[in-house]
């Protein structure tokens, strides 16, 4: 192979906008870049709630309510959902993650009673409802509590 022989390859490239050349080319005078003001300028950054000097939406709307911090949010996993597990399975946090059925712990698990089980699991979570408590050791499991 010589270097005569390597040729480019067969697609087109896009030629840079060159601003500032006239009139004639279009961009010319402002150079796309309208009319005067800070969007103008160079090293103009505004920030995407800016909103030209007027008072930005966030602060016209009224502010009400409260956010914890503290406060713990947990995933939530129903009685039903467990029901697939095999007899005698010990169900904790990870295999839950692994099976598909929470997607995140969280700061937890609480298991809620929606649903029917009748097959007997060890369940350990962070939380129970009184409800899936007494589902679980109905079926002859056992809820475990993860401290």
């Amino acid at each position: 192979m010589n270097f005569m022989d390597i040729k480019a390859l067969p697609f087109e490239r896009k030629r840079r906008k060159r601003v500032g050349r006239g009139r004639g080319s279009g961009m010319g005078k402002t150079s796309c870049r309208g009319g005067k003001g800070a969007t103008a300028r160079s090293g103009n950054e505004t920030k995407i709630q800016f909103e030209g000097g007027q008072t930005p939406l966030f602060r016209r709307l009224p502010k009400r309510g409260f956010n914890n911090p503290f406060k713990k949010k947990y995933a939530i996993v129903n009685v039903k959902d467990i029901a697939c597990f095999d007899k005698g399975t010990m169900v904790d946090p990870e295999k839950l993650k692994h099976a598909g059925i929470i997607k995140k712990i969280l700061d937890g698990i609480k298991i809620l009673g929606d649903g029917e089980i009748k097959t007997s699991l060890t369940v350990m979570a962070h939380k129970f409802s009184k409800v899936a408590r007494e589902k679980i050791q109905a079926a002859g499991g056992e809820a475990k509590i993860i401290v």
